[in-house]
C-alpha cells in the first residue's frame, strides 16, 4: 500500500466499468479511502469491498463523503445525469470539492457543467482516458487533463494511482476536446484498416500477406496490433472498446468541428462506417470487427480463421 497517500483527500467514484474498475482498485490499493456507488453487476462491487472501499446507494451520497469524486460512464447524458438527477451529486457535494470526468464527453456538456458546479463553488475537471481495460488494471492508462494548475496539483498524486502517462493538456473542456481528437485519428485508423483489408482480400491479398508487411513498418503501431488481433487471431477481447462508443465519440467530433465552423469530411466518413455496423445490429460488438463488417457488405469474407463462440454469423 502507498503509504504517502494524502489523507486529507476522500476519493468517490461512480462507473465500475470496463476501465472505472480498475481504476478503482489502483485507488484504492495505494493508498485512498475510497467510496462508490453501487452497481447491478457484482462482481467489481464485491471485490472493491474485499479492498476496503465502501459502497453506498445515490450519487449524494458518495459526493457527502468525498472530496474528489470521478466519473468514469459513457458519455455526457450519464454524467449530466449523475450530476443533477434525484439524490445526484448535487444534492452532496461540498464546497472545495473537485467532480473528476474520465468519460469521453462533449466539450460543450462539460463547459455547461463546470459553470454550472462553479456556482456551489466545486470543481469539475475532464480527464479523459486511453489504452484499454488490461492498462487500468495495471495502472498503466494515459490520461489528458482539463484543469487550473493548483488543481492539476491536486490531483497529480491521485492520478498518479492508475496512469502511467498524465498530460496536463490545459483548462477545464480541453482534456475531452484533446480526446475526441486522439479518438478521430483512432477511429479513423479502424476505418482505413477496415477498407484496405476488405480490398486486399478482394485483391487476392490475404490478412496474413497484409500483416506481414505492415507489421514491423513504418505504419505499425499499437492501435493496429490489437485492431488486427481480432481478423488474424479471433480475438475479440484485444481491443475492448464498442461500436455503440465509437459512434457517440465521433458524433461529438462532429458536434465540435460544426461549432468550430470547419468542414469535417473525413470525420464524418469515418463516423459513417461505424453507423453502418450500428444500424445492422453490431452496436455492442468491438472495434475490431467493423472489418468483418465492411468485408461482408463488399462480398468479402474476413471473419478470423480461428472461429470463436461469438463470432458473427
Amino acid at each position: 500500500m502507498n503509504t504517502t497517500a494524502d489523507a486529507r483527500e476522500q476519493i468517490g467514484f461512480i462507473g465500475l466499468g470496463l476501465m472505472g474498475h480498475g481504476i478503482a482498485k489502483n485507488i484504492v490499493d495505494k493508498g485512498y479511502p475510497l467510496t462508490f456507488l453501487g452497481r447491478k453487476n457484482r462482481k467489481p462491487a464485491e471485490d472493491m469491498i474485499s479492498r476496503g472501499a465502501v459502497e453506498v446507494s445515490t450519487a449524494a451520497e458518495v459526493a457527502m463523503r468525498s472530496t474528489i469524486i470521478f466519473l468514469c460512464v459513457t458519455g455526457s447524458r450519464q454524467v449530466e445525469a449523475i450530476i443533477r438527477g434525484p439524490n445526484g451529486l448535487k444534492a452532496g457535494l461540498k464546497p472545495g470539492s473537485v467532480v473528476v470526468d474520465c468519460s469521453t464527453s462533449d466539450p460543450n456538456s462539460t463547459i455547461a457543467l463546470a459553470d454550472e458546479l462553479a456556482e456551489l463553488r466545486v470543481s469539475l475537471v475532464d480527464a479523459p482516458l486511453s489504452r484499454t481495460p488490461k492498462e487500468a488494471w495495471e495502472g498503466t492508462l494515459d490520461t489528458m487533463v482539463g484543469a487550473s494548475d493548483e488543481l492539476f496539483q491536486r490531483l497529480k498524486p491521485v492520478l498518479d494511482t492508475w496512469a502511467g502517462r498524465v498530460v496536463h493538456i490545459g483548462a477545464t473542456g480541453d482534456g475531452h476536446r484533446m480526446k475526441l481528437l486522439n479518438n478521430f485519428i483512432s477511429l479513423g485508423y479502424a476505418a482505413v484498416y477496415s477498407e484496405a483489408l476488405t480490398l486486399a482480400q478482394k485483391v487476392g491479398i490475404s490478412p496474413d500477406r497484409f500483416d506481414s508487411v505492415i507489421r514491423n513498418g513504418r505504419m505499425d503501431c499499437g492501435f493496429y496490433q490489437t485492431f488486427m488481433k481480432w481478423t488474424l487471431e479471433g480475438d475479440r477481447d484485444a481491443h475492448k472498446f464498442t461500436i455503440a462508443n465509437a459512434l457517440k465519440d465521433l458524433t461529438y467530433l462532429e458536434s465540435m468541428a460544426d461549432a468550430a465552423a470547419i468542414a469535417n469530411p473525413l470525420g464524418n466518413a469515418t463516423k459513417n462506417a461505424f453507423a453502418g455496423l450500428s444500424a445492422a445490429g453490431g452496436a455492442e460488438q468491438f472495434i475490431p470487427m467493423l472489418a468483418t463488417h465492411i468485408g461482408r457488405i463488399n462480398g468479402v469474407d474476413l471473419a478470423p480463421v480461428k472461429k470463436t463462440e461469438t463470432q458473427e454469423s
